[in-house]
């Protein structure tokens, strides 16, 4: 696997395909978002990786900033940016009731999601999906970002296509004005 990685050193995700940089994502920077498991740019813990390297697949605690006053629905969404494809990886796409001002660790679990927690698809799957690069390709960045959206995405339920949506799709689905936004970005190597 280390070759593989070696071989695949110098491709990279477009960043600029990030949810942070899709035009009906753009916003004030508002909101503040941090982790007490990790500094912006800083090393994720092994417990936050994904279970094939050893990890728990385990979503950090995240706390942010009261989002402005007319936020309809938070929107979660954490990216590898530094992927060997076209685009980055979505490894996780949460949507969070407004009265929200964190998550504990864990709360991004698909199996029992924390409290005011919607898991929608990514593309690996529902929940939260950590940390787990290609051996020797390099350092990635993880990248939470959180949007304070003034309309929500639908009005939830199984049924709904914002649930049967991939990932890319529900991210350009978003309507209306982004009131507040920020990111928190970890990196991990193996």
């Amino acid at each position: 696997m280390t070759l593989l990685g070696r071989l695949l050193k110098n491709r990279r995700a477009d960043e600029t395909q990030a949810a942070w940089h899709l035009p009906n994502l753009r916003g004030p920077e508002g909101l503040t978002l941090t982790s007490d498991q990790f500094g912006d740019g800083d090393t994720m813990l092994l417990e936050h990786c994904g279970k094939h390297i050893g990890g728990r697949d385990l979503s950090p605690r995240l706390t942010w900033s009261p989002p402005p006053s007319g936020t309809a629905q938070l929107l979660l969404v954490m990216e590898d940016v530094d992927v060997p494809m076209a685009k980055p990886a979505v490894h996780c796409v949460a949507l969070i009731d407004p009265s929200c001002d964190h998550l504990e660790p864990g709360a991004l679990d698909a199996r029992q999601p924390g409290r005011g927690v919607r898991l929608m698809r990514s593309t690996i799957g529902r929940g939260y999906h950590g940390p787990g690069p290609i051996k020797g390709h390099g350092p990635h960045r993880y990248v939470f970002q959180l949007f304070a959206l003034a309309t929500p995405v639908d009005s939830g339920g199984d049924t709904n296509p914002a649930d049967r949506a991939r990932p890319r799709a529900l991210l350009g689905s978003v309507t209306g004005p982004i009131l507040g936004r920020a990111r928190l970005t970890g990196v991990y190597e193996r």
